[in-house]
């Protein structure tokens, strides 16, 4: 369920990544275990692909196999998302396991290790559907397909800080600018980063996008002065951040290349 592919730089002769950085980075990862991806993208049938919803935290295609007839299901996203609706893992050995609380427990603290390092952390799951499943359109959502997945494995991938990063926010502090990192990312992988580059302090508070929105706005405004990264977060939840900075009489500027991010960047004065 990815559009990005593998190319390779005229100039070095390295692999490239043509469209998206982080389904490239999982093309690069199979390609290293030695398959190659376009033969299976070549063969299987694009029934509906479900796009990534920043509520859901996760994206599903559903696929048919020439072959067999059969219909599958593949949802990649947030591994704490994913969790949730599977049932069942993958063992080393292929074979389909229960996931019951000690396996979800296990599969939490190698997310956690991996966030903490600074990875981005990314869950991939799949379902073969029966015959007779509707498959919805894409207004009405794949929440009833997604049910019941056996998770296939939690990649971590590393996004390296390019190296002007850190200078250009010591700059902007210096000149009285205070910068913010807000992130969909997990609170650990966004505080890792956010310290490398200089925007998270030891006094600073790094808070999910959850936590802010389940505050009053009386609270929200009183975090404000300390609130450095916030992770896990919507475009209502950024939307709702420069609300509360502009209340409180800020000049805000928001950066974003993302449709999610044009709610913030509409609202916000720069």
């Amino acid at each position: 369920n990815s559009k990005a592919s593998m190319g390779v730089d005229g100039k070095t002769g390295r692999p490239i990544v043509i469209g998206n950085k982080t389904e490239g980075a999982m093309l690069n990862f199979i390609r290293s275990l030695g398959f190659n991806y376009l033969p299976i993208r070549e063969k299987n049938e694009m029934v509906k692909t479900y796009p990534f919803s920043s509520a859901k935290k996760r994206m599903t295609t559903v696929v048919r196999d020439p072959d067999s007839g059969k219909q599958f299901l593949y949802c990649k996203g947030a591994p704490e998302r994913l969790l949730v609706n599977c049932a069942h893992y993958v063992s080393p050995d292929g074979s389909h396991q229960t996931l019951n609380d000690d396996g979800r427990k296990r599969i939490t603290q190698s997310i956690t290790a991996m966030a903490s390092k600074g990875l981005r952390t990314l869950a991939v799951a799949y379902k073969e559907l029966a015959e007779t499943t509707a498959i919805p359109p894409i207004d009405a959502g794949s929440d009833e397909l997604e049910e019941s997945m056996v998770l296939m494995c939690v990649l971590g991938i590393e996004d390296p800080l390019r190296k002007e990063v850190p200078r250009a926010v010591e700059d902007c502090q210096m000149a009285g600018i205070i910068v913010r990192m807000v992130t969909g990312d997990n609170v650990l992988t966004a505080k890792n980063i956010a310290k490398k580059c200089g925007i998270l302090t030891d006094d600073g508070e790094a808070i999910e996008g959850p936590v802010f929105a389940a505050m009053s706005e009386a609270e929200q405004i009183a975090i404000l002065p300390k609130l450095q990264v916030l992770a896990r977060c919507s475009p209502m939840d950024k939307l709702t951040l420069v609300k509360r900075l502009k209340e409180t009489g800020e000049v805000v500027a928001v950066t974003g290349d993302g449709t999610n991010d044009a709610p913030a960047l509409k609202e916000a004065d720069v």
